[in-house]
């Protein structure tokens, strides 16, 4: 066996055994080849025997390159991964080697960006007990950021609005309908959990499922949000709620107009959509701050 020969059974393992990202893919697939170089390890047998203090040397190499802590979590996170499958291969117990995380500083509150939301959505995904479960939350996260839904209005679809398409008519607070667009991320999410999800979806029944088999709860969605912020170093803001906002919020920056937005958002009002507008400000704030000619004297 050789180092390629590990490299490309992991690579399988998460792009058809997992189901995982692209994105996730290739970043877990350069801890992995970085572990390998370091280690010069090219059999199941070696990977699987390694314990915490050589993952430990190995993250203090890749923090002395400048590696943040948010960062190094998730390194972590794949190289304990990646020592479980090789442990899978060779019939041992596929539990990662035990080492704790670096300790990630409280953050200010701060709106969550794109990319944090990608690898919220990644995370999730990679700590899920299945592949199926991992797809479902990546659904119903970019329900929430991609079409502006309340964490409620995404757990209650049914069956019945498979197949998505490029709108979907949503209830909302006080039994109110809107139709919302979908972009092409978030039809292809839903479709990708409704192919591997192991229960029949019927018309009546809902759409997303627990472990079980019964409706998911609001709770669960909250609870693997909460433990991806936290590897992330992302704020205790940073829950299902802040992805609707977040929603509105780049919106708005991006010149869509308070309208628009109150209709998209199911508002019952424009004041309730306002609040948008002081979120905003601090960008604008910072704009001015960083233009005007009298801020630089």
């Amino acid at each position: 066996m050789s180092k390629a020969d590990l490299l490309e059974a992991w690579q399988n393992h998460l792009a058809d055994g997992r189901r995982r990202s692209p994105h996730t893919v290739r970043a877990y697939l350069a801890a992995a080849n970085r572990l390998l170089e370091a280690t010069g390890i090219v059999d199941f047998d070696a990977l699987a025997a390694l314990e915490g203090p050589d993952l430990r040397r190995q993250l203090a190499a890749r923090r002395a390159d400048g590696l943040s802590n948010a960062s190094t979590a998730r390194e972590l996170s794949a190289l304990k991964g990646f020592v479980a499958f090789a442990r899978s291969q060779t019939g041992r117990d596929d539990t990662p080697p035990r080492l704790r995380g670096p300790r990630l500083k409280k953050g200010l509150p701060r709106p969550i960006t794109p990319d944090d939301i990608s690898n919220i959505a990644d995370l999730i995904a990679d700590d899920a007990s299945e592949a199926w479960i991992g797809s479902r939350d990546r659904a119903v996260l970019y329900l929430m950021y991609g079409a502006g839904l309340r964490i409620a209005e995404a757990l209650s679809l049914k069956g019945s609005d498979l197949p998505p398409g490029e709108t979907l008519q949503v209830t909302g607070k006080g039994g109110k309908q809107r139709i919302v667009p979908l972009l092409p991320i978030v039809r292809a999410a839903i479709t990708d959990y409704a192919a591997k999800c192991p229960y029949p979806l019927d018309n009546d029944g809902p759409l997303f499922r627990g472990a079980k088999g019964g409706a998911l709860s609001q709770g669960m969605v909250q609870k693997a949000m909460a433990r991806a912020r936290v590897v992330l170093g992302l704020p205790s803001t940073a829950t299902p709620h802040a992805l609707r906002h977040s929603f509105a919020t780049h919106l708005l920056g991006a010149g869509a107009d308070l309208r628009s937005l109150q209709e998209l958002l199911g508002h019952a009002s424009l004041g309730s959509t306002q609040i948008y507008t002081k979120v905003d400000a601090a960008t604008l704030l910072d704009t001015y701050r960083n233009a005007h000619p009298r801020e630089k004297d």
